[in-house]
């Protein structure tokens, strides 16, 4: 019996999408389920649906903007991803926190400290949450602060995090988490799998430095004003060849990010020494950029990055092959794709889905199963696990 089994299929109604899947992982009962469900779906409805057909099973994931599956990807909003994990040795535990609401760094902190309690050495536990605050005014949960309070928590033993923030859709208008027999709102859970679990990723932007490193001499928040020592769109637009003041609202988020590189800032170029952030809006009249996350910190050396989608392709194939090629000798159980909801082709403009790339490429014989993220978690630079902008993260599960 294969010890994982995964299923995506496509259906306006919960009863039958749950029924294809069940028929497509078959008849053994599972002992859990990793669940990622399209916006459009009710999600009371959709438990239902599946613990009815596949009984009293722990189910864990959330909404996700679209599904990725070796079917295909969509994110029309009716989409249903289940991955079965048929060997209880493989079960990971959960431990959930209801506070994002209240305080984000404290509920991390207070998912952290419950992990540490029962994670092994190096344990590999993948972190899901809750990633919108509110519809309307439209608010955040900031994964920067989920993932720093949870590190807060945790401690220093080391610690294999990876994971992704959930949306019901692409204009993150909502978000919820599956939490065993439950659905929640500003949740998170953590999944820390058994210790004869590990997990590698690769982090795929595409990414590349255009400039020097640049201090933050002035910031508030996620919004930078100086680089330098001087405005902050005015920097950005000088690199650009752009007019001064000629930028205006949304226009450099398809084209650059400010990127931090971790580690040794005299390397050679590695798209995963990089932590990128996403520029939401400029703002001429302070001569200001805002960021979609606000961990950026004063005196931090940052660089501008240029972003394409032929950057982006071109990063996935690379990240896809050496995944392949690091899998020789070794015994992988799954993958997940997580995928920043920005990169579908529906947003980005790119002419082919970059997450096609990964389905077609990466190995066949391994099974794989992705989610359409607001945010991306993995281990940067060789070191802990931080919140990503723009990025695919490709996990392989294996055994140790």
């Amino acid at each position: 019996m294969k010890a994982i089994r995964v299923a995506s299929v496509r259906h306006t109604h919960p009863d039958v999408a749950a029924r294809q899947c069940r028929l497509r992982v078959g008849p053994e009962a599972p002992a859990m389920l990793l669940v990622f469900c399209g916006g459009k779906h009710d999600p009371v409805a959709m438990l239902a649906a599946l613990r009815a057909e596949f009984g009293p099973v722990p189910i864990h994931g959330g909404s996700a903007a679209g599904v990725i599956g070796r079917e295909g990807c969509g994110y029309g909003g009716f989409e249903l991803g289940v991955l079965a994990i048929m060997d209880p040795g493989l079960v990971p535990r959960a431990v959930l926190t209801e506070a994002l609401r209240r305080d984000e760094v404290a509920a991390g902190a207070e998912l952290g400290a419950a992990v540490g309690a029962i994670a092994s050495p190096d344990a590999a536990v993948m972190l899901l949450f809750d990633s919108v605050a509110s519809r309307a005014p439209p608010l955040l949960h900031f994964a920067s602060s989920i993932v720093e309070g949870f590190h807060d928590g945790f401690g220093n033993t080391p610690l294999q995090l990876f994971g992704g923030g959930l949306l019901t859709d692409m204009n993150l208008t909502g978000g919820w988490v599956f939490a065993g027999d439950r659905v929640l709102k500003h949740a998170a859970v953590a999944l820390v799998f058994p210790p004869g679990v590990a997990v590698e990723t690769v982090i795929m932007h595409g990414c590349r430095p255009i400039s020097s490193f640049m201090e933050i001499t002035r910031i508030q928040g996620a919004e930078v004003f100086e680089l330098d020592g001087e405005p902050a769109l005015t920097v950005i637009e000088r690199m650009l060849g752009l007019p001064p003041g000629g930028v205006r609202g949304q226009e450099l988020s398809l084209t650059v990010t400010l990127g931090q590189k971790l580690g040794d800032p005299y390397a050679p170029y590695q798209e995963g020494d990089y932590v990128n952030r996403l520029i939401l809006r400029a703002t001429p009249e302070a001569g200001s950029v805002t960021l979609f996350e606000p961990d950026f910190a004063l005196g931090a050396q940052v660089q501008i990055m240029s972003r394409d989608n032929s950057l982006m392709l071109d990063s996935v194939r690379r990240g896809v092959a050496a995944m392949n090629a690091g899998l020789v000798g070794t015994d992988p159980l799954f993958a997940l794709y997580i995928d920043c909801a920005g990169r579908a082709s529906a947003r980005s403009g790119a002419a082919i889905e970059e997450a096609e790339l990964v389905t077609q490429g990466f190995a066949p014989e391994v099974p794989l199963l992705g989610f359409y993220s607001g945010v991306e978690v993995a281990q940067v630079g060789g070191g802990i696990g931080r919140s990503l902008d723009w990025t695919g993260v490709l996990a392989v599960l294996r055994r140790r």
